[in-house]
């Protein structure tokens, strides 16, 4: 059984696009590959061949991920979420209490997380220790290098 998906609207436009892409134009650019190898002989010694049909694998895999993720989406209206306590979708200001400085992150599913663009996973440690929290508390959450303790010192939409 799958699991859910939450997602933006412009995240499973995004998502539609890049599985649109795999298959319509890195498939058939794989079988292609995948001729032209077998084209050339002795398959037991093709490593030509053996690259692309270890690439068309992957390829499948990835293509099988992203149906069932598009397949499992639902659309979150972002005018329905909640603002008093943290949630997926949420922009949330923090402050690091050890350090003094802080830092705003949105929350968001696995599929569109994106460090650059400042969005977390809601399934990370930090996403997962500020869920239902609200503006005031403050949470110690354990990282890879130890706990750090964070304030909530906003949420948003």
């Amino acid at each position: 059984m799958s699991e859910v998906s939450y997602l933006t609207e412009e995240g499973l436009v995004k998502l539609k696009s890049e599985l649109s892409k795999l298959v319509n134009v890195d498939r058939p650019n794989i079988s292609k590959q995948i001729a032209e190898a077998r084209d050339k002989g002795d398959l037991s010694e093709n490593a030509e061949y053996d690259a692309a049909k270890e690439a068309q694998g992957l390829l499948e895999m990835k293509i099988s991920k992203l149906q069932a993720t598009v397949r499992n989406a639902r659309i979150i209206d972002i005018d329905e979420i909640d603002t008093e306590t943290v949630h997926i979708l949420n922009i949330v200001q923090l402050k690091n209490l050890k350090t003094n400085t802080e830092m705003t992150y949105m929350i968001v599913s696995e599929s569109e997380a994106n460090l650059k663009e400042k969005k977390i996973s809601v399934n990370t440690p930090i996403a997962q220790g500020l869920l239902g929290k609200k503006v005031g508390d403050v949470v110690d959450i354990e990282v890879p290098n130890g706990i750090i303790s964070l304030e909530i010192v906003n949420i948003s939409i």
